[in-house]
C-alpha cells in the first residue's frame, strides 16, 4: 500500500503495529537513510531527458509550436508549416562569404525562386542558416516548407484523408512522395512564378528529382546536397554491354541467313521460339507469384508498424537514436550546440508524430504509383536543366563517392566536395555551401546586378 497523495511513493510495511511503534519506526528509518546517504555522498536520482519519452507531454496543434515568421497554407486538406524569406525586404548579411553585393545599392537577380526540400527527419529548421544568405545571393525569393510527417506540418489520418470520399477521383496519400511533388510543384504556383530553382537536401533531392520529371518546364536548376539517391551503373559498362548485344545480333543474322534454307533449321528455329515463349510464360508466372507474396509481406508489415506496439516501437527508436542521428550527420559532433538539438526535436512535441512517422514508414513500402514508373536511376541521364551537386567529404550517411557517380550520371552536371564536412553542408559549413551556390548562379544564370531602391530620408 501506497500514499502518494501525502507522502509520494514511500511504503508502508508496518501497518497493524501500534502508533507509537509506528512513529518510532519510521523515524529511525528516516535519520537510518540520511545517515548512510552523508557517508556515502549519495544525490537524488534525476530522470533521464527523454525526446520522445511516452510519457512525454505534447499539444493538439502544430501552431502552438510554431515561430514568429512561420507561415500556414492548406494544400489538398493538409496545413502545411513553411517559411519565405525575401531578398528585397531583407538588408544584406556580410557574415556570408560572397553573399553581399559588392555595392549597398545593388542586388543580384536570378529571377526565379528557390524551393528548399529537407531530408527524412528533418524540418524548415535544417535551412535556418542559409535562407537569407541564398535569397540575397539569387535576388529572389526562398521558401522552404515541412514535408508531410515532418516539422510542423499537420499531422492527418492517413486511411481517412485518402478515402474515396474526397473530391479528386484518384486518392492522394498525405505520405506518399507523389503529395510532396506536387506540394512542391503547388509553392511554384504560390510564389506567382512560372519557374524555381528546386534544392533538396539527401531525400528531400529524391523529392527534387521527381518534381523535375513531374513538371521539367517548371524547373529552372536543380540544387542536390548529400543527395539520397542510389546512382547507378557507369555509362561506360552499359555502353560495353550494348555494343556487346550489337555484335551478338549481328553473329545470329549472319547465321540465320546462312542456314534458312536448311528445313532442319527452320524446324528448329520454330521449336526455339515456342520454348521461348513458354518459359517467359513461366517467368511472368512466378514474378506474379512473387509481387502476390510480396505485396501480402507488405500488407502483414504495415499493419504491424500501424499496431499500438509498432507506434511504441517508433518512439523507442527515436528517443534512444534520435539525437546520436543528428550528431553523426556532423563531421565535428562537438560543434551540435543545444540550439540544434531542440531544433530537430522541437516537432516530436506535436500530437501525432508517431503514428504520421509510421504512415510516412507505410506510404514508402507501398507505394505502388512509384513502382509504375521507371527508378530514377535510370532517367537520369535525361535530365536537362542546370544541376550542381554539393556533399561533404565525411558523409556517413550517403557516401561522396556515391554523389560523385550520381553527378557523372547526369549530363551537363557540377560536382562540388565540401572538406571536413558531414552530411549536412548547409549547416555545419553554411558559408562555403552559399558561397558555391552562389558561383554556380552566376555560372549558369549569368546573374546581373540590378539597382537597390532605397528608402527616401
Amino acid at each position: 500500500m501506497s500514499i502518494n497523495g501525502l507522502c509520494g511513493n514511500h511504503q508502508f510495511p508496518f501497518v497493524g503495529l501500534p502508533k507509537s511503534q509506528k512513529f518510532s519506526h519510521n523515524r529511525k528509518s528516516l535519520v537510518g537513510l540520511h545517515f548512510k546517504e552523508q557517508l556515502q555522498g549519495a544525490k537524488p536520482k534525476q530522470k533521464t531527458k527523454q525526446i520522445a519519452g511516452i510519457d512525454q507531454e505534447e499539444v493538439d496543434g502544430p501552431t502552438v509550436l510554431a515561430d514568429s515568421d512561420s507561415c500556414f497554407c492548406e494544400f489538398n486538406g493538409v496545413q502545411l508549416h513553411h517559411k519565405i524569406c525575401d531578398a528585397e525586404l531583407s538588408p544584406p548579411d556580410t557574415s556570408i562569404e560572397g553573399s553581399a553585393p559588392q555595392s549597398p545599392n545593388y542586388t543580384k537577380r536570378v529571377n526565379f525562386p528557390m524551393i528548399l526540400l529537407h531530408g527524412f527527419g528533418a524540418s524548415v529548421f535544417s535551412w535556418n542558416r542559409v535562407m537569407k544568405p541564398l535569397a540575397q545571393v539569387a535576388g529572389s525569393k526562398v521558401l522552404a516548407f515541412d514535408r508531410p510527417a515532418f516539422g510542423l506540418t499537420s499531422r492527418v489520418n492517413a486511411i481517412k484523408h485518402s478515402s474515396p470520399g474526397n473530391q479528386d477521383s484518384r486518392p492522394l496519400n498525405p505520405y506518399s512522395m507523389l503529395f510532396s511533388v506536387l506540394a512542391t510543384l503547388y509553392f511554384i504556383d504560390f510564389l506567382a512564378a512560372e519557374k524555381a530553382i528546386l534544392v533538396g537536401h539527401s531525400a528531400g533531392a529524391l523529392v527534387a528529382v521527381d518534381a523535375y520529371f513531374e513538371a521539367p518546364e517548371r524547373v529552372a536548376a536543380l540544387i542536390l546536397v548529400a543527395p539520397a539517391i542510389f546512382a547507378p551503373l557507369t555509362m561506360q559498362n552499359i555502353a560495353k554491354n550494348n555494343q556487346a548485344g550489337t555484335e551478338n545480333e549481328v553473329q545470329r543474322n549472319s547465321s540465320d541467313l546462312k542456314t534458312s534454307g536448311n528445313l532442319f533449321f527452320r524446324l528448329r528455329s520454330i521449336l526455339s521460339k515456342f520454348t521461348k515463349i513458354i518459359a517467359e510464360a513461366i517467368v511472368h508466372m512466378v514474378k506474379g507469384m512473387a509481387s502476390m507474396i510480396n505485396s501480402l509481406y507488405k500488407k502483414a508489415l504495415s499493419a504491424i508498424l500501424r499496431s499500438t506496439l509498432g507506434v511504441m516501437v517508433i518512439r523507442m527508436i527515436i528517443n534512444k537514436f534520435g539525437i546520436p542521428a543528428v550528431r553523426s550527420a556532423w563531421y565535428d559532433s562537438n560543434q551540435v550546440s543545444d540550439h540544434v538539438v531542440q531544433g530537430y526535436t522541437k516537432p516530436l512535441k506535436v500530437k501525432g508524430w508517431d503514428k504520421a512517422l509510421v504512415e510516412f514508414t507505410v506510404a514508402m513500402l507501398t507505394d505502388s504509383a512509384s513502382e509504375l514508373k521507371p527508378p530514377v536511376a535510370k532517367k537520369l541521364s535525361e535530365i536537362s536543366c542546370p544541376v550542381l551537386i554539393v556533399t561533404g567529404d565525411t558523409d556517413r550517411l550517403v557516401p561522396s563517392w556515391n554523389s560523385e557517380k550520381l553527378s557523372r550520371a547526369i549530363p551537363g552536371s557540377h560536382f562540388e566536395l565540401i572538406k571536413n564536412c558531414g552530411h549536412l553542408p548547409q549547416e555545419e559549413k553554411a558559408d562555403e555551401f552559399v558561397s558555391i551556390v552562389d558561383k554556380f548562379l552566376q555560372r549558369v544564370f549569368g546573374v546581373a546586378e540590378e539597382p537597390r531602391l532605397q528608402a527616401v530620408t
